[in-house]
């Protein structure tokens, strides 16, 4: 006779709770239940405790005084950095000196016709229209200045990231050693990197060509280590079966097989270090960057204008001969040394027959002044939109408005909050999208600014940062959903976020001084401008690689476009989209920095009083505040590997 066995009934768990989110959350939550009261009872105050702080101030203030009292007797520098800051100064001077021997006619020849060989005519076309243009503002002698500035940090750049790249591709330990300070230097705004080399090598183009080379070479050993492990296996295992070193193992296989990663490592390196050496102007690098810089400093838009067009124009052209040569790398081309010999020779005869008729010299006649008719349309914006416009206001009344709802309420909140709960709220949201590494490692970095002592401006500056980042984002998102949804709206998008994306970080201070003044407001404006760009291409393209029969699939089941977007599309973009967030973070922290510049406040102006005064102690320390700053949010807004491929 059979038995009736009867069972518990099962109680139905709900599916939020296996969420692995949610666990996560429970357990900080019996965390925070535990040490807060702990805390609370301590430190109830919203500010850091000056307990535990470390005063860094006397220690950087004597090895400041040290450098300076030493820096013309001891044979560190006499013998060390005294010849490289001399053969910089010499480098820099001899290619001036080739680009003026060459005159405007054959520096314009000579751009031309490379950008002809490596892209076509209409590149090639649009060079000499840029290098023209240049001549046409009177900014030929800045141009040439920059240019020559740009030739030698490139190269060094070059260099010091190809040796970086080839020892990380070739190792595994010291890729690992080299990983995280390359992510640190990418974090590190490039107005940091100044104060110490002003300290070594004081004010003038040895600093500022070797500022720019620390800034503009992780991109390309990063690239080159990526080129050199993503090589074809089936390739090198060939290679080896034919005897060959290891030597000639790298030389005739894995560096031709990573010609593309090496050659868009170059056009990074490029884009960065223009964009640096503009910035570089400031600790005394003649060139456009100075003029840009003067005219900041006096208000003078229209000469700032006139100065950044040059530098956007380069800009462009060093991009699209860059790009075109990385997507026709590796393509056969028959007679290809005859036609550069034929191109070089041409250059060569314009280049001669300029000097030969005396046109070296950009001529005085052929100058246009765009200054005058810029202010003066800055005069009109100034009294008809500064202000006083009926309804909507005017941009002066914007900024003002900005600042008051939104900026000083957000800085107000995280000054008030205490600051182990500013400490718990980012080690959650890093646990949340990570691992508990980097959880751990956004704390480190938020406690590491509590410690240096400079607790609430960096809130004051995260307070920007996190308002720029959410208009960065709102309009970004925005954008990019509409050019993925239409193409003939990415096709007209896509020319205005080419000029924006290559536009070095500087200029993009002349508008918005010029419709909203100085203070925090415009520097929160041009975090977003210069960021906007990059959120608007990677979340289109994540939009747009969406798989197409998961989109078919939804369209038969008669879901509606906002229907797809919202469950389909965005859902499956979360990677890109996530990565979207990290690099309009990153991107606003380094333009609110910059925004010190023009009244921007908190940390950024620290490092610019730093800059002027020659303070180590101030700028250092607020240099190393904007580390930490910036690896905490990239750490809060970058997923791990397994998390983003979880999401997708």
């Amino acid at each position: 006779m059979a038995t009736l066995t009867t069972s518990a009934p099962r109680v139905a768990v709900p599916a939020v709770l296996k969420h692995r989110a949610v666990h996560k959350l429970l357990l900080l939550a019996l965390a925070a239940a535990v040490l807060v009261p702990l805390a609370d009872s301590r430190w109830a105050s919203g500010s850091w405790p000056a307990a535990l702080t470390v005063d860094l101030t006397t220690p950087l203030t004597h090895v400041s005084d040290w450098i300076i009292d030493n820096r013309d007797s001891h044979p560190l520098f006499l013998y060390g950095f005294g010849y490289v800051s001399n053969a910089v100064v010499i480098s820099v001077r001899a290619v001036y000196l080739v680009l003026l021997a060459a005159g405007w006619a054959g520096v314009t020849a000579i751009g031309a016709l490379v950008a002809w060989r490596v892209a076509g005519v209409r590149l090639a076309l649009g060079t000499a229209a840029a290098f023209l243009a240049c001549g046409l503002l009177g900014m030929w002698i800045p141009t040439m200045q920059t240019l020559a500035l740009m030739v030698v940090a490139v190269l060094a750049s070059v260099l010091v990231g190809v040796l970086l790249g080839l020892g990380a591709g070739l190792s595994d330990r010291l890729d690992r050693a080299l990983r995280p300070v390359l992510d640190t230097m990418q974090v590190l705004p490039a107005f940091a990197y100044l104060l110490p080399v002003v300290l070594v090598f004081g004010i003038g183009v040895p600093a500022a060509v070797l500022a720019t080379v620390v800034y503009a070479a992780p991109p390309m050993a990063r690239l080159t280590s990526l080129g050199l492990r993503g090589a074809d296996k089936e390739v090198l295992e060939a290679v080896d079966s034919l005897g060959a070193t290891g030597r000639q193992r790298l030389l005739t296989a894995r560096l031709p097989l990573a010609r593309k990663e090496l050659l868009l490592g170059l056009n990074q390196t490029i884009m960065m270090a223009l964009s640096m050496a503009v910035i570089a102007s400031v600790i005394g690098a003649a060139g456009l960057g100075d003029r840009v810089y003067q005219a900041l400093a006096s208000v003078d838009v229209g000469a700032a204008l006139a100065a950044g067009i040059p530098i956007v124009l380069l800009a462009v052209v060093l991009d699209r001969v860059t790009s075109a040569a990385g997507e026709h790398a590796g393509e056969e081309r028959e007679n290809t040394r005859s036609r550069w010999l034929y191109a070089a020779v041409a250059a060569v005869a314009v280049a001669l027959a300029g000097r030969l008729a005396g046109r070296l010299d950009w001529p005085g006649s052929w100058t246009l002044n765009i200054a005058a008719p810029v202010n003066r349309a800055v005069d009109w914006m100034t009294a008809h939109l500064y202000s006083g416009v009926p309804v909507v206001g005017g941009t002066a009344d914007w900024a003002g408005h900005f600042t008051t709802w939104v900026l000083d309420p957000i800085r107000g909140g995280l000054q008030w909050l205490p600051w182990w709960s500013v400490l718990l709220v980012v080690a959650a949201l890093a646990w949340l999208i990570g691992t508990w590494r980097t959880a751990l490692t956004a704390v480190l970095a938020m406690a590491a600014i509590g410690v240096l002592g400079v607790w609430k401006p960096s809130l004051d500056t995260l307070s920007q940062v996190l308002a720029a980042v959410a208009v960065t984002l709102v309009i970004g998102f925005a954008t990019g959903i509409a050019a993925a949804r239409s193409d003939r709206f990415e096709r007209l998008l896509r020319p205005v976020l080419d000029v924006f994306q290559t536009m070095p970080q500087f200029v993009y201070l002349i508008p918005v001084v010029a419709l909203f003044g100085v203070g925090r407001a415009p520097a929160v404006a041009a975090a977003v401008v210069y960021a906007l760009p990059a959120v608007v291409r990677i979340t289109t393209q994540g939009l747009r690689q969406v798989d197409p029969a998961a989109l078919e699939s939804a369209r038969s089941l008669g879901a509606t476009p906002a229907q797809q977007l919202r469950q389909v599309q965005l859902p499956l973009a979360r990677p890109a989209l996530l990565l979207a967030v990290n690099q309009g973070v990153v991107l606003v922290l380094a333009v609110v920095i910059i925004g010190g510049l023009v009244g921007g406040g908190a940390l950024g102006y620290d490092v610019v009083f730093g800059l002027a005064q020659g303070d180590l102690a101030t700028g250092l320390v607020a240099g190393a505040a904007i580390v930490c700053l910036g690896l905490m949010l990239d750490r809060v807004t970058q997923p791990t590997e397994r998390r983003a491929k979880k999401g997708a």
